[in-house]
């Protein structure tokens, strides 16, 4: 039996408050150094609030029940610096926690911050022009790399050669070196190809002023190999010692040397129902990643094509290192726009916390068992993930197993325990904990569902249900969940057969679950019908499979605000305030019927916020936002807002700098007018609708209601 639907919060909540919920916990968080960190002895769960204390001196594990006995120490708080009782630890008293770990918890001393950058510089790569903009936005962030005083960087270029770049001790100038052998790789001076960042911080700029330079030429006619195979396996064997980030900048097809691809895409079948290599060519690149990850490597690809790159066999690197696949595709760098969108999500990248070295393990009550993961990981054992590196942006989902009846228990614990090495060089221990009640009959699972984590777990599912299976499997199965629910609830409630031939009856935890299941099965990912690259699908899988949840649910269903609308959300200055409070317009359906000719409109998917224009909208409210006296003077497909001294645009800015907060980095701006030849950019995000492959919101539900038994 899965267990699937997990309790939480209702339906209602915004994709910013889940973000808010998620932030709540780590806002203030413990971070304790001790000793002796107290764990059961049995199945070493961490002490936690969940835990029961027999006494002063005993506590009884919540996960497995053993009575484990308390050292003489941890009566003392090192909060209060007082003795006093064991409830009132840190440990006891929050259920996120974090721990500096003491000596047996390190294999080997804590390793550095190394950094690797694996640069395309192939014929395509060239044209596209993406090097000047990587090698800029590292010069400009290099001192804001997390790390210590042992941080390392390297960079190394690849085309049908590698290409090195010593600098090491003794140099007062970077100096290239190119290997043409690709078939047996080696490394010059592995000393001074990845060097400290404090030492040699004057070369290292040196180089990145120069590296775009240097590969921007155009080259020879013909001379498009590119040996990305080579230079990975030579990235690992210079970083096999220590461990890191291996960066990999790629823009095509590799097709010489060790892991080279055929092209395998037919554009006249990207339509097609039966979606063909969704599979790897090859298991070279997952072959490298197991190898990077027991060395304490993690892979993370740019993928910039403009051209069929074999997304399914490249995204290999990353997805059992550890990695993450970012795709910008079409890329031009004479585009500022994706010039901009490059650098700002390189600049994030760059910049965030990271952890090095780590491994995860979930624990749950006795009875519960874990049945599968989901994400970018190598799964070490049953219950343990072995991850490279970690981030703040990435997610991972999980199945669980209920192997034996809990009726006499009141609730159920889990605990993820995630081991790490900061930036810092600090051996830590992460630990979340959480209880939930158990419920005697469906009813009250299925009331206490929480539907927004559902679809975050069901889109990992279906995605690897799409490589194990085939695409209509996992669309298929997709389309059984929302029957099967609402099936289980009509059961449950033992409603009439009258009363289920007028109307689907759902739980309110449930209600928009078909909704959210409609939004889901047309994504890039699981659409068919319409013409999709197949490196564009493959990387929408990517972002289902590791997209943390609450960026899952914008991208499955953006929210959609009538811009015309800000000054009715505007609240009069309050006493003492010397501005006026703003309110969130209303969230809209994504619908067509929803669209007045009358009006403006924003659609915000996370990635890209869509102002789309409406040709009847009030030549005031243009004057007033854009700063324009008519539709005709509207800049169609803009990459930018103007910024005026009106008050409808100080509102719009305002309103896009709030829904950008809490976000890694902002979204992208793309300004359409509704007579705009990309319109359809924005129509197709309008999931309630109907298209040609697929239905509408309410033939969707008149389908799952012929189908619920």
């Amino acid at each position: 039996m899965i267990f699937l639907f997990l309790c939480s919060h209702q339906q209602t909540d915004t994709n910013e408050e889940i973000l808010q919920r998620k932030q709540v916990a780590t806002k203030h968080l413990p971070v304790i150094q001790c000793s002796t960190i107290v764990r059961c002895r049995a199945c070493r769960t961490y002490i936690n609030p969940f835990v029961y204390f027999v006494d002063s001196k005993r506590w009884k594990c919540n996960l497995c029940y053993r009575v484990n006995d308390l050292p003489e120490e941890f009566q003392y708080d090192p909060v209060s610096k007082s003795y006093g009782e064991p409830s009132r630890r840190p440990e006891v008293r929050s259920a996120t926690i974090e721990f500096i770990a003491p000596g047996e918890y390190m294999l080997r001393p804590p390793q550095p911050a190394v950094y690797l950058f694996l640069l395309d510089v192939s014929l395509i790569a060239r044209e596209s022009g993406y090097l000047q903009v990587v090698c800029e936005t590292i010069k400009n962030n290099l001192d804001d790399l997390p790390g210590d005083a042992r941080t390392q960087i390297g960079f190394i270029c690849y085309d049908a050669h590698i290409h090195y770049y010593l600098m090491g001790e003794g140099l007062t100038r970077p100096k290239e070196m190119t290997v043409l052998d690709i078939d047996d790789v080696f490394l010059p001076s592995p000393e001074s190809l990845v060097v400290n960042v404090g030492e040699r911080r004057e070369l290292i700029r040196e180089l990145l002023g120069v590296l775009g330079a240097r590969h921007s030429a155009p080259a020879a006619p013909g001379s498009s190999a590119c040996a990305l195979g080579a230079a990975l396996q030579a990235a690992y064997k210079l970083m096999a010692p220590t461990g890191g980030r291996i960066t990999v900048f790629q823009t095509c097809l590799p097709n010489v040397g060790p892991g080279a691809l055929q092209p395998r895409e037919d554009p006249n079948a990207r339509s097609s129902k039966d979606v063909a290599h969704l599979n790897p060519a090859t298991d070279f690149y997952k072959r490298l990643a197991l190898d990077c990850s027991g060395a304490q490597i993690a892979v993370d690809l740019f993928l910039l094509n403009s051209q069929y790159s074999d997304l399914a066999t490249l995204s290999g690197m990353s997805k059992f290192s550890a990695g993450t696949v970012y795709h910008i595709p079409l890329f031009r760098a004479s585009r500022s726009w994706q010039a901009q969108q490059l650098s700002r999500t390189l600049q994030r990248y760059l910049t965030r916390k990271i952890g090095f070295e780590a491994v995860m393990r979930v624990r749950c009550t006795r009875g519960i068992s874990i049945h599968t993961f989901h994400g970018n990981f190598f799964v070490r054992s049953t219950d343990l993930l072995s991850l490279p590196n970690v981030s703040p942006d990435a997610g991972f989902g999980m199945q669980l197993s209920i192997d034996e009846a809990l009726s006499d228990l009141q609730q159920v614990c889990f605990q993820a325990a995630l081991l790490y090495t900061s930036s810092k060089g600090e051996r830590r221990i992460r630990v979340h904990t959480l209880a939930l009640p158990i419920a005697s009959n469906l009813t009250d699972v299925l009331h206490a569902a929480d539907q927004q984590c559902i679809i975050g777990l069901l889109s990992k599912m279906a995605v690897d249900r799409c490589a194990s299976a085939s695409m209509s499997e996992a669309k298929e199965a997709l389309m059984n969940v929302a029957v099967d629910a609402l099936s289980a609830y009509r059961l449950a409630q033992n409603l009439s057969a009258g009363a289920h031939s007028a109307a689907l009856h759902a739980p309110a935890s449930l209600r928009l679950l078909p909704l959210y299941l409609l939004a889901l099965l047309k994504r890039k990912a699981f659409r068919t019908g319409t013409s999709t690259r197949l490196d564009d699908r493959v990387a929408d899988m990517c972002d289902m499979k590791t997209l943390p949840l609450g960026a899952l649910l914008r991208a499955v269903y953006p929210d959609l605000y009538p811009l015309h609308s800000l000054r009715d959300h505007v609240s009069a200055p309050q006493p003492g305030d010397d501005d006026c409070a703003a309110a969130d317009p209303p969230r809209l359906h994504l619908s067509a019927e929803r669209i007045n000719a009358t009006g403006a409109y924003l659609l915000d998917d996370g990635e890209t916020m869509i102002i789309y224009i409406c040709h009847a909208v009030s030549a005031a409210f243009l004057s007033d936002t854009f700063g324009v006296t008519a539709f005709s003077q509207l800049v169609d497909e803009a990459r930018s807002l103007p910024k005026i001294d009106s008050e409808g645009n100080v509102l719009l800015h305002e309103f896009i700098d709030k829904l950008n907060e809490d976000r890694p980095y902002a979204s992208n701006i793309l300004v359409l007018k509704d007579n705009s030849p990309s319109r359809q950019v924005f129509t197709e995000r309008l999931v309630d609708d109907r298209v040609e492959s697929a239905f509408s919101y309410y033939e969707f539900l008149q389908h799952v209601k012929s189908q619920v038994k």
